[in-house]
């Protein structure tokens, strides 16, 4: 699975005009799932990001997480992060896991966010999404994990 994880002051995302997911202070979360991704690993990244310490103290240093500032995560479903433009110039999406799976971990990532008491809203997998954010910082993290190796 790869995330590229953005600290918002709040975001937003529709599916023909109907608000499906939101958060207020957070993270927006994309989230590609690729051909080789697991449970394990979506739930190794779930951990990871509720315990992310990138939202500033009272001193302005990154040393607190989700549960300290009682945060939100908006997290949408991003094959693209999978996408390659190495030949040509039509990006190729072969690593991206097929939908079903995709959608199942995508949803398990979400649900083991969810269990650690983070609020997540939601994207629509698979739909063309709106997505609306203000960035803070800007802070934004990458993160890679699959079959338990971590870039």
């Amino acid at each position: 699975m790869k995330l590229v994880i953005q600290r918002v002051h709040h975001a937003a995302v529709a599916v023909e005009g109907e608000v499906t997911g939101r958060t207020g202070p957070g993270l927006l979360v994309l989230v590609g799932v690729g051909h080789r991704s697991t449970e394990e690993d979506a739930a190794w990244l779930a951990a990871k990001v509720v315990g992310l310490r990138i939202f500033s103290d009272e001193e302005g240093r990154m040393n607190r997480s989700l549960a300290d500032i009682d945060g939100g995560v908006l997290a949408i479903s991003q094959f693209t992060l999978y996408g390659t433009a190495a030949k040509g110039r039509r990006p190729s999406f072969v690593d991206a896991a097929p939908p079903a799976e995709g959608d199942r971990l995508y949803q398990a990532w979400c649900a083991a966010v969810a269990e650690a008491g983070v609020p997540v809203g939601r994207g629509v997998f698979g739909a063309h999404m709106d997505i609306t954010a203000s960035l803070d910082g800007p802070v934004t993290i990458a993160l890679t994990r699959e079959r338990g190796i971590t870039t």
